[in-house]
């Protein structure tokens, strides 16, 4: 039996496992080897509605917003401890910024403005357009994210192929660049959107009524089909349907009216014996106690 030192030993076993590795791809693992992350959702099934065109000049002002709030942490960062006193929650958030985190919020809100804000680029993409590593881009996005500059959705996509082995694979995140309304108060005035008028706040609460109202008249299936999308969409349409089915909705349920109670000074008389409330006898009573007869 041979003896190694420690670091013989140790060196043995790295070239062992870097041979086992020689085979494989250079692409890190998750660390408990799930093909798809937590909270993905399926690609082209949710792009219509999570991304948004940007207007003319949105994208310049978002990215002069993010340059100004680099500035902005700094000096908020400088001050609290020439002061002594700790960072709120959106001074934090806003100190954190890095020089790297605007530079791949810049190149996202090129990629809007170019795309019509469809945006999912990889990280080697981003990592090829910034000159940044590929951990730096991660974390510039995990920053962005906390600063509410960003909003990030995961997607996984099908796997096409035969014999075992999974159907599902991850792929690029969906970005949506957007407007960090926490940060607002922190940073210049002269970034801050204008206030909006009283009348348009006005019609915005009126127009929420009216969809509060026409969603109230909806049945299960509408209902499922028209605010969720997506494979839970298709699972509640079916289950709606079922409870429709079961429960029929008339216009008398959603809407019941009394009827018109005609007799209502003559209902205190009690009828005899063998007469209807509505005989001719009771009629003609009635009709003298109202006033109303011949």
């Amino acid at each position: 039996m041979t003896a190694f030192t420690f670091g013989e030993a140790t060196t043995r076993a790295l070239a062992q496992a870097a041979a086992s590795r020689s085979g494989t791809s250079g692409r890190v693992a998750h660390r408990t080897g799930a093909r798809v992350r937590r909270d993905s959702i399926e690609a082209g099934t949710f792009e219509d509605m999570f991304f948004a065109t940007p207007a003319k000049g949105e994208c310049d002002r978002l990215i002069r917003m993010a340059r100004t709030a680099l500035d902005a942490g700094r000096r908020i960062k400088r001050e609290a401890r020439g002061q002594g006193r700790a960072l709120t929650d959106p001074e934090q958030a806003l100190a954190s910024l890095t020089a790297g985190a605007v530079r791949v919020y810049e190149e996202l809100c090129t990629l809007a403005r170019l795309n019509a804000g469809r945006v999912y680029p990889s990280y080697d993409r981003l990592a090829a357009a910034t000159a940044l590593g590929r951990a730096t881009v991660a974390r510039a996005l995990r920053i962005l994210e906390d600063a509410s500059f960003l909003v990030r959705q995961r997607r996984f996509r099908r796997v096409e192929g035969e014999g075992p082995g999974p159907r599902w694979e991850q792929t690029s995140n969906a970005y949506r660049p957007v407007v960090p309304k926490r940060l607002l108060s922190l940073l210049p005035r002269w970034l801050r959107p204008a206030p909006v008028p009283d009348d348009a706040l006005q019609h915005e609460a009126e127009q929420a009524g009216e969809q509060k109202r026409l969603k109230a008249q909806l049945t299960c299936r509408e209902l499922a089909q028209f605010t969720v999308g997506g494979a839970l969409g298709r699972v509640l349409v079916r289950l709606g349907i079922a409870i429709d089915q079961q429960t029929p909705v008339r216009e008398s349920h959603t809407n019941p009216e009394p009827l018109p109670n005609l007799f209502e000074r003559g209902a205190n008389a009690s009828p005899l014996s063998g007469e209807t409330p509505y005989s001719p006898r009771r009629l003609s009573e009635i009709n003298t106690t109202n006033g109303t007869g011949c």
